[in-house]
This record gives structure tokens, sequence and C-alpha cells, in this order.
């Protein structure tokens, strides 16, 4: 069995539209195709003793041990390794249950597909349960204990922290859409200009005064002490030599802390003479320049947090610790807690597991015990120097019975270190009475505390406080952060539709952010370059802090191999389905180019528009999977779809009269005469009027006024600069050149179509074969293009895709002589030679038709062309 490829899911896809975190293996199951597992001896036993656990797996016969049942009667392999990536992360603390596997279109191979949490892990799953899955068919032993362990570690280097993840799960809950800025924390919360960001719980709306001072404990220390608010009475040193003189000022017992320290490092407690202060110091002077030396507080361990200068949570810490029973060893005490079901590895659980450190024996030892000795019942034994939850500590809510005195102090701390989130650190024998009359003191105030203790405390009731983090972000009913997002789809004209849709938006004053497969655009300056329709390009666009509209196009390819780069979109276009690409990845039908292409109507919010051609039978089926409102777009206004569509009162485009027009129900909003939109060249072309119905009907259930869009697309002229590659024309003195991406049989018909209008002494076209397309699509070219030219030039695309030259242009040549045996003929692999030649061969009123699919480079040398051309100089393109 042969893994393929790998392509992981984090989007909106083929797959599942729900399910954004996917896995999609493909797998060739070789000879094993005509093995299944009934017909391997022992494989049954082998799997059910391995993954005892895989009885809860219900698959389709739809109750528990029905996977075991479908092993037994006999199932293939890339189902089976289908179950085992899904379990093998069940026991590695990863619960996911979702999965399929799929034929990929050739025989014994498949697509095998299983959710995942971590992309790291899922991944790491695919590959392992294929390595466990021959393991069982050979009958050879496999441990899988390093591999578990493996992924829970993968899963803690790239998830997202308790904290983060809470407040991005809040995000989600309210329809917030969020992305992953780097590999850490950092998020952002909403799209382009009216998004927020969190890195764990700083946000982009906390001072940076704030934080500052927080991580400076001096600073903070005189500020409260200014305030009136109870400190511990502490020094604060830099050398050694000061240290003894601060001890005895202070008094014993006492704390010494690095003045810029977090999470605990290098604190040390309970400090009780100057030999330990000594060691102390050093410890704190490895963290920080300047050390703490301050009073010990006697009491317990609070942490009051404080959002938007309201006290939300408050838990009190207790530190790592085991309890005697009067015959345990402390090592047995600390096995036997860390059995708790609620303790895992790192943030898995609500609870971590205890580790022993070298800190833990140290504070073992200093409590007169080692890991052998047996703690008398009842008395508990401190493991760790901080409170942490990270370390084993534990976490109990006391929100509602923090004595009001104190809360009033939390609050007006939060306002004096200036923090909209800071955690802050309080000692005291009683939290329901005020400091002051406990004798407890502020201990320290945190610029991103952590959300753990009081998201699933130990014990008391859990507070929602990432809640209160969303309210401060976006404090106004209803806001979710959001920008329109028109998304665009099809198999020709996306890409002058996103143009022609992105300039009306422009023309309305919209800072537009949009993708097409020439490059990436913002507020018109193309900052990327390439093949931009997939999701890394739609996420630069959403990313962008000065784009307040986007208008993406969606392709294919970045869909299959990544999925979507955002969940939801305002607008779903889709122009059009036939034939082009068929035979990759797993796509040989049109109806399952259709399914893919149907991914962006279904990503339409409830409120929003799929925007379908209801001249074309696999778009206009789309309506029937969509959960939003449906417009339709047709070249035909008695088209009985369109018609229906009327009589419901919906909104629909058409061309009727020569008009482009916008009907609400059966009123009609005559935008312009076709042919005095620029872009349909008088209105000859009619694949272009069509393009315009789409674009049209996006801006107007965006809300776009019928002046905007007049005047949009008055000034959308077809050049190179607005349209490049699309139907660009220009004139020589005594013949023409059309440029056009036209690259698969319907886009050749559809150019046929408007070429078939322009008087000329002869048309010649310059052709290509594309190796990613399937022998008959590239046959089928060569037959369109016998049709509409005198004379043909065969060239060669820059990139073959798999195929040989030769083979290419004999397809070409193949389809041409089955239309035409006797047709003119030129084969010049090199597109610059070719060009080259057709101009300098050119007869007087021809027209040169250059169908290209690297569009800079074309353009590049035709206007040079053009300019030796205005200057009479013979055409060189060196």
């Amino acid at each position: 069995m042969i893994i393929r490829e790998i392509n992981a899911m984090r989007g909106p896809n083929y797959w599942s539209i729900r399910r954004h975190r996917l896995i999609v293996m493909v797998l060739d199951l070789g000879e094993m195709e005509e093995r299944p597992s009934n017909k391997i001896d022992g494989f049954y036993e082998r799997l059910t003793t391995m993954f005892p656990t895989m009885h809860s797996h219900r698959c389709s016969v739809g109750e528990a041990g029905g996977f075991f049942q479908r092993v037994k009667d006999g199932t293939w392999m890339g189902h089976i390794i289908e179950h085992i990536a899904l379990e093998v992360q069940t026991l590695a603390g990863m619960d996911v249950g979702f999965g399929r596997t799929r034929g990929y279109g050739e025989v014994g191979v498949y697509s095998v597909v299983f959710a995942y949490m971590e992309e790291s892990v899922g991944r790491y799953a695919a590959k392992i349960s294929v390595d466990i899955c021959k393991a069982l068919i050979a009958g050879e032993d496999y441990d899988m204990t390093e591999d578990i362990q493996h992924m829970r570690e993968l899963r803690e280097v790239e998830r997202l922290g308790p904290s983060t993840g809470s407040i991005v799960e809040e995000a989600e809950a309210r329809g917030i859409p969020w992305i992953r800025l780097n590999k850490y924390s950092l998020c952002q919360l909403g799209y382009g200009a009216n998004q927020k960001r969190i890195q764990a719980t700083v946000t982009s709306e906390t001072s940076s005064i704030g934080v500052e001072l927080a991580c400076d404990k001096e600073d903070t220390k005189f500020l409260l002490e200014q305030a009136q608010i109870e400190v511990p009475r502490g020094d604060i040193i830099r050398r050694e030599s000061s240290l003894e003189e601060a001890c005895n000022y202070v008094g014993y017992p006492l704390v010494i802390k690095p003045v810029d320290g977090n999470h605990g490092r290098g604190i040390s407690v309970d400090i009780k003479n100057y030999d330990d202060a000594l060691v102390a110091f050093h410890a704190a002077k490895e963290i920080s320049t300047g050390v703490i030396v301050e009073k010990l507080i006697i009491g317990e361990d609070y942490r009051l947090l404080v959002i938007n200068n309201k006290l939300v949570a408050a838990a009190k810490r207790t530190p790592a610790h085991v309890i005697g029973d009067g015959k345990s060893t402390v090592q047995e005490l600390v096995d036997i807690v860390n059995s708790d079901p609620r303790r895992g590895y790192g943030h898995e659980n609500v609870l971590t597991q205890i580790t022993i450190n070298d800190l833990s024996k140290t504070i073992i030892k200093n409590a007169g015990y080692t890991l052998d000795s047996v703690i008398p019942d009842g008395e508990m034994l401190i493991l760790k120097d901080t409170a942490n939850l990270s370390t084993g500590g534990t976490a109990e809510d006391i929100t509602d019975i923090v004595h009001p005195a104190n809360v009033s102090m939390a609050e007006r701390i939060s306002k004096i270190i200036d923090l909209d989130i800071c955690g802050i650190d309080v000692m005291t024998t009683d939290i329901t009475q005020p400091l002051s009359d406990t004798g407890g003191a502020v201990l320290e105030v945190n610029a991103g505390p952590g959300f753990r203790m009081h998201l699933a405390p130990t014990k008391g009731l859990p507070r929602n406080v990432a809640g209160h983090v969303i309210d401060k972000l976006f404090p106004n009913q209803g806001d979710t952060g959001r920008i329109p997002i028109i998304a665009i789809t099809g198999t020709n004209g996306k890409t002058t539709t996103t143009r022609l849709m992105a300039h009306i938006a422009k023309m309305k004053g919209y800072r537009v952010g949009y993708t097409t497969s020439d490059g990436v655009y913002i507020q018109n300056r193309l900052l990327m370059t390439g093949d931009c329709t997939g999701p890394a390009s739609a996420e630069f666009v959403l990313k962008d802090p000065t784009v307040n509209f986007a208008v993406l196009e969606c392709a294919r390819g970045g869909l299959l191999r990544a999925g979507l780069g955002f969940k939801k979109c305002n607008v779903g276009i889709v122009t059009n389905v036939a034939s082009d690409h068929l035979g990759l990845k797993g796509i040989h039908t049109i109806e399952q180019l259709a399914k893919a292409k149907g991914v962006i109507p279904e990503t339409v919010l409830p409120d929003g528009y799929a925007i379908l051609n209801a001249d074309d039978d696999l778009v206009y089926d789309m309506r029937r999977s969509v959960n939003c409102n449906v417009a339709l777009f047709s070249m035909d206004e008695n088209n009985p779809r369109i018609k229906a569509m009327q009589r419901l009162n919906g909104v629909t485009a058409v061309y009727e009269d020569g008009y482009v027009t916008i009907c609400r129900g059966e009123w009609k909003m005559r935008i312009m005469k076709a042919e005095n939109i620029p872009l349909t060249y008088g209105g000859k072309a009619l694949f272009m009027i069509q393009n315009v119905l789409a674009a049209v009907l996006g801006a107007h259930v965006q809300g776009i006024s019928i002046e905007d869009m007049k005047a949009g697309l008055e000034t959308f002229i077809p050049s190179a600069t607005q349209t490049p590659g699309r139907l660009n024309l220009f004139k020589f003195k005594n013949f023409t050149i059309l440029l056009d991406y036209a690259h698969n049989p319907a886009g050749m018909l559809a150019l046929k179509e408007f070429t078939d209008t322009i008087e000329c002494s002869v048309k010649v076209g310059i052709i290509a074969g594309v190796g990613d397309r399937r022998d008959e699509d590239t046959n089928e070219i060569g037959s369109i293009a016998a049709d509409m030219f005198d004379e043909i030039i065969i060239r060669q695309d820059k990139r073959l895709r798999g195929r040989t030259e030769e083979e290419l242009i004999n397809l070409l040549n193949d389809g041409i002589k089955a239309k035409d045996p006797n047709k003119k003929i030129t084969i010049i692999p090199s597109e610059k030679e070719a060009i080259t030649f057709a101009v300098n061969n050119a007869v007087k009123d021809s027209l040169i038709i250059l169908c290209s699919d690297v569009i800079p480079d074309a353009l590049e040398l035709v206007q040079k062309f053009k300019e030796q051309d205005s200057r009479g100089e013979p055409f060189n393109a060196e």
C-alpha cells in the first residue's frame, strides 16, 4: 500500500461544508485491492485485540460494534485505515469521529478522509495508520506507545493554549471569524478593517503601558502603595551585597522573586534564613537583573480576574500536592493523584499531571522527606513552589464570596495599572473579608493572565470569562467583525466577473481587496502575482486591515487541496460549469466538478445570496443544497426558471431587448444597454454580457445603487490593465492581435462566438495544449480551433504539467486534422517565437488570436511589438 499524497483541509471543502478540519489521504492499495479483511487469516482477531476500544465505532451498521462486524464480513483496507487513524487520535486524547473512504476514480485507489484536531497530528495519524494496518496484515507486533506520546507532544506544540482557545471558541459561537496569524497564540478576530487581535489574553486594545507596568514589579508595587493598596513590605535589590540588609529590613519569613518574572519562574517562598535567601537570590537573578525581597504573607493564594475593569471571576489556587494516608510513599501518592482521569498531558484535560522534577525533590527534601518516604495520614505535602495549574496545581472557584471591598480594590487596580484584562494575585486568610482586616496583600498584577483556572476549576462553577473579552472587543449587539465577502467560482468568466465586481465596489467607495488567477490586489495595487485563487490568497486579503470589501475568485485547485480560506461569505456567484481539469485530484466527471464548485454557494450566510446561472443545469441545481437566498441570472428573459423566480418575487438579472436588466419580481430596473458597456465590445461578446449580469446582481444584493453600477460599468475598460488576458485587442497598422486566456473547450467556443463577429481578411490562431487535461479535451480544443481559424500555429505552454511537448502537439494536431485535414498548421513550440512569426508574416487586415496561459509574458511581448509598430520599426522580440 502506498500513500500518494496527504492534504489537510482547513475550511469548507469538497468532502464537507461543516467539518473544516479533515485529512484527505490518497491511498493506493496495490495488491490489497484483491484482499479484503475477511480474506486475511487472523486479521479480525489481531485488530480487535489491538483496538478493543474500536467497539464504539458504529460505522454504517449504525450500532456499537458495527465496524468490527464490517471487518469480520469483509471490507477494504482503506476503510480500515480510516478507522485506525480516527482511533489513534482518540487514544492520544483527541476524540474525532468523522471519516469516509471513497473511490478516487482509479482501480485500487481511494480517498481516505478523516477528521483531525491539530494538523500535524492528523498527518502523523495518516502515516502510522497505514503502518499499523500493514503490521496487522503481516501478523507482526506493533507498539503504539511512542506514537501516542508523540501525537500528544505534537498537539501541545501546535494547539492554541486554553486561554486563547476559549476566546476563539467564544468568537466562533457568536459568528465571528478568526485566523491564526502565527504558530503561537497571535490570532485575528474578524476580517479586514473590522478585525481585532489577541495574543493569549492580551488584546489589540490592551495598553502597552499597562503591560510594561505589570511586567515591572517594582513600578507596580510603587503605584499600588501610592494608591493605598495593601502590598507586602519589601525591597528591590540588584547586588548580592544588598541582600542581607534587605532581609533584615523585611524580616523573615520572606519571599524572593525576580522583578521581571512570570509563570512562577525564579520564585522562592518561606525563606527563613540568610543561606536560603542567598540561594533564592541567585535563582531570581537568572531571570531578572532586579530581585524583589518581600515579607511572606500568610494565607491562601487567590487569583482575581478583571476584564474591562469589572471583576468577572476569582479562584483559590493550591499548588500541586499530595495528602498522606500513613501507608503510601510520596511517589505512590503522586501516581494515585495522576491516575485521576481529569489529569492529562499538558493542557489536554481539566488538570495537568504532576511531574517530579529537581525543584520538587528540593521542596520534598526541605520538608524532611524523600520520594520513598511515607507521609502521615492527613498531612499535606506541597510539591511545587507556585500554584499554577500547568504544574499540577488545582483551583476552586470562589467568585461569589469575594468581599465587596476586595472586588472594588481589584477593579481599582485594573485602572491604576491600566489593563483591560488583568489577573491580580492576592494572599489572605479569608477572601470574604477586606484585606485590611486580614493582613492580606496584593502580591502581583499580571498582564495576559491565564483563563484555565476559571474556565474549568477543579471545584466550583466554571466561568465563561472569554465571553467578557468578546464583549469588550465587539461591544455592539450582533457585531461579528465581518466585511462583505463576494466569492466567485465557475469554469469560465470568474476572473473577469471578479475584477468587474471589485471595480463596481471601488466606485461605490469601498476599499477593496480581491484575488484572481493573475494575482492579489489591495485597493488596485498588485501585491502578489501568479494564480492566487486558493485559500492562502483569500486569507491574505482578509488579513489586510485596510480592506473593507473582499472579492475572492475561488478555483477548484485550492478548494481540493486545502478547502476555502473563509468559512462564510455574503454572496456566492457561480458563472457556469463545463468540462475542465477532469481526471485530476479524483474529479473525473462534470457532476463531481459541479459538486466542488457548489461548495461556494453552500457557504453563503443565511441572509446572503447564492447567485446562480439559470442557463446552466448543473449550476441551477445548486439551489437545492444552499441555506440562503437565491438569485438567478440568464441571457434569456423568457427562461422558465427566471419566470418562476420572478413569480415568487425573487431577484433576477437578465439580458432583454439589448439591455442588462435587474428584476425584483417582475419589475424591471434597466441598468444599461449592453452595447454601451465597454466590456461587451458593443454587445458582440455575449459571454462578457453574462459576466456583467452576474456582477451587477452581486452588486445589487449588496445594496449598491444603479448609479454606482453604471459608473462602474462605464469605466471598466477591457484592457491589459483592467482585464489582462481577457479579450485584449491591440490594433496594429496592418493587423489586429486579440489576446485571451481561453484554455478549455467551453472558453474556446465562447471566444469563437465573439471572433465570428469580427471582420478580417484572415484569422490566425496561436494555440497550445495543456498537460493536465484529458486527451479528449485537448483533441476538442484542436477541433474547435479548426473551425475558428484559417491558419493555426501550435505552440507549447511553459508548464507541461506531466506531459511531453510532442504528446500535446500531436493531440492538438489530431483534433485539427479530424475536423479539417487540409488546415494550414505551423508548429513553433516557443510562445515568443510563435508570436514573432505570426506578426512578421501577418497579411493586411488579418486577426491574430493568441490563446495564452502565461498572460504577463505574452502581454509584455505584444506591447513591445505595438511600440515598434508605432515607430515604424521591424518586429524584434529580442
